[in-house]
């Protein structure tokens, strides 16, 4: 397979290419965990642009190099944990870069090989399909931190899953398996944790047989209304986020979560 860097996305972190035939394949990296943050959201937005673009890549594989996927955002070096926008560009949050990826028009299979959790998970939920395996890990964690959650789950879990397991996993901030992300319908496949990346790749590659713009309108079809959608949850999730942020009770679930314990949580 062919492959190239595309860019650096914050520390310890790189961003590449791989292409084979009419299916392109984005891997992400930033060991050990693949933390989520603002320079990545915005590196792959420019890759899934630019594919976008190639009128012979038919269908993208996204997927994080090592153990996991995506692990959500780091919160160990700052309150934010790279959720504010730098000042010099004012309001262009990680989620205002993530939205840029729901207006991309090919199709994406993810490759969740170990934990997405948190915006990690939203990043799986941005694709069309997710392949798994047993050992996978995702959780819509933000409660157990003690916020609102973000990068427009509170749209994109419900439409998937249906409000009322999207409810439970909100509230509960629980962390479900393989085999149930599958029964719940997080997951659209299960198979063998080294045969993750392959099975996503060879189902982009059974997209890519079919004729491509007909796969691009009836994608359009069925997403209709999402990237509005993606806009106004991500709105709403932020604007809660702010002021949830600098409550005690987000120090406290940072702190439980750094130590392996439940939080302690005041209501204040």
């Amino acid at each position: 397979m062919d492959r190239e860097s595309l860019r650096a996305a914050g520390p310890a972190a790189s961003l590449s290419v791989g292409r084979q035939g009419h299916v392109a394949t984005i891997t992400f990296g930033r060991p050990p965990n693949n933390h989520i943050d603002r320079e990545l959201v915005t590196g792959l937005a420019e890759a899934l642009e630019a594919l976008d673009a190639d009128a012979g890549v038919r269908a993208v594989v996204l997927a994080g190099a090592g153990r996991h996927f995506c692990a959500g955002a780091d919160f160990s070096s700052g309150d934010s944990g790279g959720l504010d926008s730098p000042a010099e560009t004012p309001g262009d949050t990680l989620y205002r870069q993530a939205a840029r990826l729901v207006r991309c028009r090919k199709p994406v299979v993810a490759a969740i090989q170990g934990a997405a959790i948190g915006a990690g998970l939203g990043l799986a939920l941005v694709a069309d399909f997710r392949i798994g395996c047993p050992e996978a890990r995702l959780s819509a964690n933000f409660t157990r931190l003690g916020f609102h959650p973000g990068f427009a789950l509170s749209a994109t879990l419900p439409r998937l899953i249906g409000p009322q397991r999207a409810a439970l996993l909100f509230y509960t901030g629980r962390r479900i398996g393989g085999e149930e992300a599958l029964r719940i319908g997080l997951l659209d496949e299960l198979v063998a944790h080294d045969a993750v990346l392959a099975s996503a790749q060879a189902l982009a590659e059974e997209i890519g047989r079919s004729q491509p713009q007909a796969v691009q309108s009836v994608r359009a079809t069925l997403r209709r209304g999402l990237p509005d959608l993606f806009d106004q949850a991500i709105e709403r999730e932020f604007e809660q986020q702010v002021w949830q942020r600098r409550m005690e009770d987000f120090a406290e679930g940072r702190r439980a979560m750094a130590e392996r314990r439940l939080p302690d949580f005041q209501g204040r």
